[in-house]
Formats: structure tokens, sequence, C-alpha cells
């Protein structure tokens, strides 16, 4: 029999056919043919050859067999405590986190449920587990979930030395699984079937299991979701990280130039000097709330405005303040946000729905750029109305803009334009005056006007 070793392929084991335990097929243990309700069926027993193999030879043994390969050196000596989350919350979280595995990894009793966003450790201390395990001498196998349904289906190849029947037992009734990055997303109804398999005849027995799942345990179907959740006393559930502030493609990242520009100081309320009092007081009762927003984030604030009036920038000015502090920000432009959700569902995106999803409507702070400019279809609706509605009855802070008035939002976007009349909830600040970009432009392009350029613009050729 071949094993993995931990690259995705199935590869040759190092010792000779000949040193291979014929019994267990060098597995270092074996499970008993016996009808299902014996007190031994789904339990696994050391092979006779355990007997005369040294403890060194035994966990290199293991080691070979665990399909672990490079991830080997990962152990809980090189873990750091606060995990690899720079938010206080998520570092809480992953420390709770630490300490279950340890205790798991000492006493693996039950299963070990690790759930969390991309990036916050899951599989760092599931592999943990797994290497200390090894060094107990408890028999261990670590997988990767789609590896493993590859190579199930390649055990019907006739070219394949390996058995279904073999590789599926294996993973089935070995001591210690671990099985990385569980998903049903994408996933066929076969393979959704032999995921359940595995993890049924593992809770009946009683097997010890580690499982990780990148996002909430939502993005499961409900048998595996079922077979875990209602084993209360049986399955530990731990959230590793609420929110990631390193997501594929950076999703949600505000551009570094953007921080730069759009800041407090550069924000001048009079600017304008064409403009109206009223227009003008409009700007400065704006910049006054975002500048308490960002001090005490509580609520949510709505900038509305004709473009180019300074709402986004104002937004922008309060994410770099929070940022500052080591607060979270989740900035999206809604077209693009809309645009990330839909992509979630190819195949190749380094993102799960449910993890995106689930972080726009958890983040600390999030900011919905342009609302309104999306294109205005059934799923993208429904999409934005469950984010506002999550929010607004968690109170989560939340800064919108949009060039709509909150007529023309509750005329096109009723749901929507409901939770943004909320007073109790929303600070809406409309911004009266006008396109500022426009201004600047035509005060470049004619010297003699009214207003000269600002500081640092860039001024028109001199004749």
């Amino acid at each position: 029999m071949r094993t993995t070793n931990g690259d995705g392929a199935y590869h040759p084991r190092a010792e000779p056919a000949a040193d291979v335990c014929p019994q267990c097929k060098g597995r270092g243990w074996i499970s008993k043919r016996v009808p299902v309700g014996h007190p031994d069926f789904g339990e696994a027993f050391p092979c006779q050859c355990q007997e005369t193999e040294n403890h060194s030879d035994r966990i290199a043994s293991l080691r070979r067999y665990s399909n672990l390969g490079p991830l080997s050196r990962i152990s809980f000596a090189v873990t750091r405590g606060e995990g690899p989350l720079p938010d206080a919350g998520s570092q809480t979280l992953f420390a709770q986190g630490l300490a279950a595995a340890r205790d798991f990894a000492d006493n693996p009793a039950g299963w070990l449920v690790l759930t969390g966003p991309s990036g916050s450790g899951k599989t760092h201390l599931a592999v943990a587990v797994a290497n200390r395990s090894i060094e107990r001498a408890v028999t261990t196998f670590f997988m990767v979930v789609p590896d493993l349904l590859d190579h199930l289906r390649s055990t019907y190849s006739p070219d394949n030395p390996v058995t279904y029947d073999e590789l599926f037992d294996q993973v089935r009734t070995v001591p210690l699984l671990v099985l990385d990055d569980l998903s049903t997303q994408g996933a066929t109804p076969w393979a959704q079937e032999k995921l359940f398999q595995v993890l049924n005849h593992r809770f009946n027995a009683a097997l010890p299991t580690v499982i990780t799942v990148r996002g909430p345990l939502q993005r499961l179907d409900d048998g595996l979701r079922t077979r875990i959740e209602s084993a209360q006393g049986f399955s530990q559930v731990l959230e590793l990280g609420r929110y990631n502030t390193k997501l594929p493609r950076r999703i949600g990242d505000i551009p570094v130039a953007m921080l730069q520009r759009m800041t407090f100081p550069v924000f001048d309320p009079g600017r304008d000097r064409a403009a109206s009092g009223k227009d003008r007081e409009s700007l400065e009762r704006a910049k006054d709330a975002a500048q308490r927003f960002a001090t005490h984030p509580d609520g949510w604030l709505l900038f509305t405005g004709p473009h180019g009036c300074g709402k986004t920038h104002l937004a922008v000015a309060v994410a770099g303040a929070c940022q500052e502090r080591g607060l979270p920000v989740f900035f999206a432009f809604v077209p693009a946000l809309l645009d990330h959700l839909r992509g979630t569902f190819n195949p190749d995106s380094p993102i799960g729905y449910d993890e995106l999803f689930e972080q726009v409507k958890t983040v600390p702070l999030l900011i919905l750029d342009d609302l309104g400019a999306e294109s205005s279809t059934l799923w993208a609706e429904e999409k934005l109305y469950q984010i506002v509605v999550h929010r607004h009855e968690e109170r989560l802070p939340t800064i919108i803009t949009t060039s709509y008035s909150l007529d023309e939002l509750e005329g096109s976007k009723p749901r929507i334009g409901s939770r943004l009349m909320d007073s109790m909830v929303v600070d809406w600040e409309p911004i009266t005056a006008g396109n500022y970009r426009d201004q600047r432009r035509r005060s470049s392009t004619n010297p003699g006007g009214t207003r000269a350029p600002e500081p640092g613009a860039r001024r028109p050729p001199q004749s």
C-alpha cells in the first residue's frame, strides 16, 4: 500500500516491501472484522509487529504513515500564543483554541472542530495536535479534504495500486484523523456522501477526530453540520477569528494612496469660496460627525450628497483613524463587493462565499461606499439587505455613502431605506455642497477665476 506525503500525491514508502508487516501493511494497527454493535466494532488495535519495534522506530514509522510530510516541523513549541491575526478579539480566540488543542493532543477524545477565516491558524493547530499525538505513539493520519476526495476517485482507476476499500477504511478507522479544510461548497453529491460516511462512522465509533472549517459552520451541508453541532459533550467547536484583515486579493483593504490623501486635516469645509453658507455648514457638520465617529465608533453614519462632495473622503478619514488604533475596517465599493461575492461561487476562488459574507456582516467597522451604484438585481438586493439587517440589529459600526437622497433610497430600496430612516441607530449627514472635483478642475484651468488651486494641486502650465 502507498501513502501520501502531504503534497497531494501518493508516494511509495521509503522502506523495502519486505520490511512492511503483511498484517497491518505498515500502519501499526488493525481493526477487527466484527458486526455492527460488537464492542470491538470501529476500534483500532495495535498490530503484533509493534511489540518488537522500539520507540524511536515506532515514532519514525508513524511519521511516515501520518501523511504530514514537511508539516512535521509544526509543533506547539513553535506556536505563537497570540496567533496570526492582529486584532485583539482574534488573538483572544486563538489563545483559547491553543489551550483546547493542547488538552486534546494530550487526551484525544471526541472531536475538535476549528473554525475561522483564512489565515487564522486552524491548520497550524490541527497539525500541532497531529504531531503531538505521534510523539505519544498514537497512530495519526492527516488529509486535506479536497485531496482525500481526489484520492478516493483515483482508486477506481485499474492502474492504482491502492484500492478504494483500503483507503476508505484507513480514513474511517484510523485512531486519530485530522481533516483539513472540510467544505461541501461546490461538492458533488458523491463527494458529500463520502464525507458523511466517514464522519458518521467516526461519530458512531467515538473515534478522535480533528476538523478544520474555513469560515463558519454554516458553510457545511445540514447533514455534516448536524453531526458536529448535535454532539454536545462530544464535539468542541472553537472559533479562531471573527474577521480577517488579510483576505485574498486585498478584498476589503483601502488603498494606501487613499488613506494618505483622504485625511481630516486636508478636508476643508471652506474650500469652495463660491459655495453658499448652507453648503459650507453641511460640510462642517459632516466633518464634525465623522471626527466624533472616528473617536467613538457607535451606530451608523450615513453620508448623502452629489458625487464628488466629500462623502468618501470623510469615510476613509474615519477608517484611517480607526486603523491607527488597531480597529479592523472593511472598505467596500458596493458594486465591487457584489462582484466579489458572486466570484466566490467560482471553484477556483481563493475565498468561500460564506467566509467573505460572514466577515462583511461582522467586521468591527464596515464602510459601504456608493450604495445605489450597483446593478439592481434581485440577488444583489437580497445580499445587501441581509448585510444591512444583520448590522442594524446588532448595531455594528457602519458608514454608508450614497448619492441618493433618503427619499430616493426609500423609493428604490424600500427595505434598506427603512433601516436607514432609523434615527436611533443612524446619524444622517446630508451634504449639499456640489462636486468639488469639478470645481477644482475648472479652477485649475481658469487661473483668473475666483479661486486659486489647492496647495499641492497640479497648476496649469504658465505661458
